[in-house]
């Protein structure tokens, strides 16, 4: 594989919690230009504490990491990547701070030196990208649910980065926001790794889905998901099956 084009190369990274076990034992991830990955796997598997390895949010117990070809291991080492890759957290609220919508979209950019005329252009073309224009005034806490996660994601892609990390996207919304943001992803020219429990989602706007078990990605191409029609007498309330 071209070194050039592997963004992130994760290697035997384990990582717990203070008083549990380990959440994640002897992950690997290779993470290329121009992937997009589906990443399924139950509650409290790990998904989300790998986001926060990559960013450098948390620290593994072992293993190592390389980004953009450099090895990070220190917080120093996590500044550039912070610029180059947007987490897209899976609460809303812990995304938005600033008191309108526009400063928030903005401020990203503002952070990475951009004038504020460059930051307030920037935002603008990034909320009517989401069909969000007209919201640049709106009190980012009187936003619904669904245009907080929009908003959100405004705020990450504004930073114009060039990988996505995507935490449970569409998790809670109604149909219509899911549209808006399936049809942003599809659309836009990143790579990116996203969390979902959505199989339909991830069908349709990733290129692999991989799933995550006892601490570790699954890669088995033998192991296909796939989703079926079927009748039993559970009734129509929501389910998984193993």
């Amino acid at each position: 594989m071209d070194s050039n084009n592997l963004f992130i190369n994760l290697t035997d990274i384990s990582f717990s919690y203070p008083g549990s076990p380990n959440v994640l034992e002897g992950l690997d991830l290779r993470f290329s230009r121009n992937e997009k990955i589906g990443l399924m796997g139950p509650n409290g598997c790990g998904k989300t504490t790998l986001f926060h390895i990559i960013m450098g949010l948390l620290k593994p117990l072992s293993g190592k990491i390389e980004i953009f070809g450099k090895t990070a291991k220190e917080e120093k080492d996590f500044i550039d990547v912070r610029r180059k890759i947007g987490l897209l957290f899976q609460d809303a609220d812990d995304q938005l701070f600033s008191p309108t919508v526009l400063e928030d979209v903005a401020f990203g950019p503002l952070n990475l030196g951009k004038s504020k005329d460059e930051a307030i252009d920037i935002a603008r073309k990034t909320l009517d990208f989401l069909g969000l224009s007209g919201f640049e005034d709106r009190f980012t806490y009187k936003l619904s649910g669904g245009e907080k996660r929009l908003v959100s994601l405004a705020t990450v892609l504004a930073m114009e980065p060039e990988i996505l990390l995507l935490d449970e996207p569409t998790t809670g919304l109604d149909e219509k926001t899911k549209t808006k943001i399936k049809k942003a992803l599809s659309e836009l020219d990143l790579s990116y790794i996203l969390i979902s429990h959505e199989f339909d989602l991830l069908s349709e706007i990733t290129d692999s889905i991989y799933t995550m078990d006892k601490g570790k990605i699954i890669f088995d191409e033998k192991v296909h998901l796939h989703e079926h029609l079927h009748a039993h007498p559970h009734g129509s309330y929501r389910h998984e099956h193993e």
